[in-house]
């Protein structure tokens, strides 16, 4: 299931409140002595999360599917940079880190088990009840697995809210009226204390500066999907750190080619548009990142953006307009 942002924290008694936990969006099965673990975009993460698998083996069930989040805990938190560190090619350095910051699965929903292998068609005031039972059966034994919390109280859910930060970046509200419904965000709403989005990084310009006599990237280009699968230019950010420069701009050479974007494009006719601004390099569609921002409107950001950091563990046509696409609170309702 995936999750609409809004603005406010939706109040009523069909409504369930969970943490938004700060990590990779993960499904988790196992059948027999086969373990798959798999991300948003349908990625594979068995490989770079071997100490999660080993865990899902040792438990006593031998057939379940439960959807949660990994994160890598560091001192009193969560850290996302251990957690991007796992994505690397060498299985070597994969094993190493899976020993010095092994990961744990924050478990939120349950879609099959050995009692129901179809949990998933129940509605969530069957599921979560069930996903504790679960939990108390098969955890105990396994610290790498543990149990999100849940509530039903909207004051719980505030507190959740004001509390963000240290691997909690906001709140997640469910309708526990639904079945579990993949792709589906009318069941589901991401509350957090900024607003942001995942976008496809569909060129980039070069600095207008050097550093040590080479070219290094200025400002991303951001890219997002509309519904006939068309990449539109959206906006940019700028907020790149200068260390980070030098590394990120080969990576950056080593995807461009033409077209950048399928729709809108950068350097389109404009009375602020310059011949430098007009210059920009295209990039194949393989780059996803989370940027913060203000106001979105006549299908841009209005501002330039900061960067929140990578996704590499989101496929880039997963970032569509609709995201953007908040549920707007009634004005009137608002003044006296």
């Amino acid at each position: 299931m995936e999750a609409r942002s809004v603005d406010v924290i939706p109040r009523g008694a069909e409504w369930q409140y969970e943490p938004k936990w700060d990590g990779f969006r993960c499904l988790l099965s196992r059948h027999g002595e086969k373990v798959d673990l798999r991300s948003k975009s349908g990625e594979d993460l068995a490989r770079y999360f071997p100490e999660l698998v080993q865990a899902a083996l040792a438990l006593k069930a031998s057939i379940f599917v439960l959807d949660g989040e990994i994160v890598v805990p560091r001192g009193k938190a969560f850290s996302f940079d251990d957690l991007l560190q796992r994505i690397h090619p060498a299985a070597s350095r994969i094993q190493k880190l899976s020993q010095e910051t092994p990961a744990l699965f924050l478990a939120f929903d349950l879609l099959g088990s050995p009692a129901d292998r179809k949990l998933a068609g129940s509605i969530l005031r069957e599921r979560r009840p069930a996903l504790e039972a679960f939990a108390r059966a098969q955890f105990k034994s396994q610290p790498a697995f543990r149990l999100s919390p849940a509530t039903a109280s909207y004051a719980i859910a505030q507190k959740w809210l004001k509390q963000f930060g240290g691997g909690s970046d906001g709140v997640i509200a469910k309708r526990i009226d639904l079945p579990y419904q993949a792709g589906n965000r009318d069941g589901m709403q991401k509350i957090k204390k900024f607003r942001s989005a995942d976008c496809v990084v569909g060129g980039f310009r070069y600095a207008t500066n050097r550093i040590a006599n080479r070219k290094v990237a200025g400002s991303l280009l951001l890219g997002l999907y509309d519904d006939e699968g068309l990449l539109h230019h959206v906006g940019f950010t700028s907020a790149i750190k200068q260390i980070e420069k030098p590394a990120l701009t080969e990576r950056l050479e080593s995807l461009i080619a033409p077209p950048g974007f399928t729709g809108n494009a950068p350097g389109g006719p404009s009375r602020w548009t310059t011949e430098r601004s007009a210059k920009w390099r295209p990039l194949k569609p393989k780059l996803v990142v989370e940027v913060c921002y203000d106001h979105f409107s006549g299908e841009r950001f209005r501002h330039g953006t900061s960067i929140l950091r990578w996704r590499p563990d989101k496929a880039p046509r997963q970032c569509t307009f609709d995201q953007l696409r908040q549920k707007a609170a009634d004005p009137m309702k608002l003044l006296k």
